[in-house]
């Protein structure tokens, strides 16, 4: 009933098998990511087979009742199957809502970057206060972060930061972040009470495997250099940051966040990985262009997707068309109405998408 679920569920049974091979066990960093992987399809892979066990027994439930005659035996039967029934109809519901999520919803992990835009130094305030409830939604949903890189600003903004987040659920559930979000309100250095729009901008990105994105030496360049803006004399003497250079697509990652030039080479390269993986996936998206997309699922940094307007503590949605009276109740990490209406418009668009087609 559900084709593209029951390829999962193939490739996790798969993975079953793998993971017991005396050859993958040998290699930890394979291991690694099939464990990865494997445990994000793992939810998936329960939930369908539960899902056939049901349907099995409600055809022998069914071939009872059809083949009894005693009243006793078949009253038990047709009491057996409306209950297979009742279980069936609900985990079919469940498992919609999984094959409508996509590849999404088995990601376990993500890489986000935050910009402050227009607006300067309150522009980067505003990035700050991004991270913190990404950050705080995070601790509240029992996630992980990690800070990757970040350029503070004077006031203790942050001009640009880039972070991972990992924990079941988590791309599928932040996946619809990216875009412009617009900030009305008082800045902390205007004098006047003046209220004033700036502006930050996200990007999500799935955090991509060795596996999905082969990276090879000859595809990059590597320059190392001394590390720029505070962060003690100890980072500055030394060629700590990296920035690497993707050849082909041009594509720019610098860290300098470690004391450690070899840390910083690897936070460089899983943001370029994940940075390629979403280059190739908007290069196969633009090729589709002509067929339906999401209305919200473009990641377009350009698009303005939410405003925050402080003095009459909303927060609008402009693509779904919400909006809350409790921004400071979201700042603080209360995204949860926010992201299940996200959740659920994007839900019913590509339903309908599919009985379209």
């Amino acid at each position: 009933m559900f084709p593209s679920l029951e390829i999962k569920l193939k490739r996790y049974e798969e993975l079953e098998l793998l993971l017991q091979d005396p050859a993958v066990m040998a290699d930890v960093h394979r291991m690694l990511e099939l464990q990865r992987e494997y445990g994000g399809l793992q939810k998936i892979a329960v939930q369908v087979r539960e899902f056939n066990e049901l349907e099995e027994n409600i055809s022998a439930a069914q071939e009872m009742l059809d083949e009894e005659s005693d009243k006793e035996t078949r009253e038990y039967a047709q009491a057996e199957l409306d209950e297979l029934t009742e279980k069936k109809n609900g985990l079919e519901e469940v498992l919609e809502d999984l094959a409508t999520a996509g590849d999404s919803i088995t990601r376990g992990s993500l890489i986000m970057e935050v910009r402050g835009g227009t607006g300067g130094e309150e522009a980067a305030l505003f990035a700050r206060d991004l991270f913190d409830m990404y950050t705080k939604y995070a601790e509240s949903r029992g996630w992980k972060y990690e800070t990757i890189d970040f350029s503070a600003s004077d006031m203790g903004g942050f001009k640009d930061i880039t972070f991972s987040i990992s924990g079941e659920s988590c791309f599928h559930e932040l996946q619809f972040e990216s875009g412009g979000h617009r900030v009305q309100r008082v800045p902390e250095t205007e004098t006047q009470g003046r209220i004033h729009t700036s502006a930050a901008t996200v990007a999500v990105m799935p955090e991509a495997t060795d596996v999905e994105i082969d990276i090879k030496p000859e595809d990059i360049r590597i320059d190392t250099m001394r590390a720029g803006g505070p962060g003690g004399q100890k980072v500055n003497k030394t060629e700590s940051a990296v920035r690497i250079t993707h050849l082909e697509s041009g594509i720019v990652v610098k860290c300098q966040d470690e004391k450690s030039q070899h840390k910083n080479r690897a936070s460089a390269m899983r943001v370029l990985r994940s940075r390629l993986f979403d280059y190739e996936k908007e290069k196969v998206d633009s090729a589709r262009a002509e067929q339906r997309r999401t209305l919200i699922g473009s990641g377009d940094r350009s698009q303005r997707i939410r405003t925050y307007n402080f003095p009459q503590n909303r927060i609008t949605d402009h693509r779904i068309g919400l909006t809350l009276h409790k921004l400071d109740k979201v700042l603080a990490g209360e995204m949860d109405e926010l992201i299940k209406e996200l959740l659920e418009f994007d839900r019913q668009e590509r339903l309908g998408g599919n009985n379209n087609d």
